[in-house]
């Protein structure tokens, strides 16, 4: 589904943002078999070189039919990540506990520079 998302972004015009993408999703299938999914899929299929993190939020934190896994899972896949990104070569922006105007107004500044 990822590769999938990422194809079809090629055809729009201006920023395209992705709230999970090939590099979450391999790095989850790596942690839960072992196989190196990383490896290959982490490099051939290049997003922008910066990424933008959540730090867990627990006071706004719901699951849903999507987001299934509870606080304590989301916070360790958030470490994982944390460590994931840098080791891929993508430089990891971590987004401040504010609300939605103001990290969009911080992603939009970050990436005009």
């Amino acid at each position: 589904m990822a590769l999938a998302d990422r194809a079809a972004a090629h055809s729009l015009y201006g920023w395209v943002f992705f709230d999970r993408g090939l590099i979450d999703a391999a790095a989850a299938l790596q942690h839960l078999t072992g196989e190196p999914a990383l490896a290959t899929l982490g490099q051939a299929n290049r997003y922008h070189r910066r990424v933008f993190l959540t730090p867990p939020w627990p006071e706004i934190y719901r699951t849903d039919p999507e987001r299934r896994h509870g606080m304590d899972m989301a916070s360790a896949e958030y470490s994982r990540l944390l460590q994931t990104y840098p080791s891929l070569g993508y430089e990891v922006s971590i987004l401040s506990k504010v609300g939605v105007k103001e990290r969009c107004d911080f992603i939009l500044r970050t990436l005009e520079t």
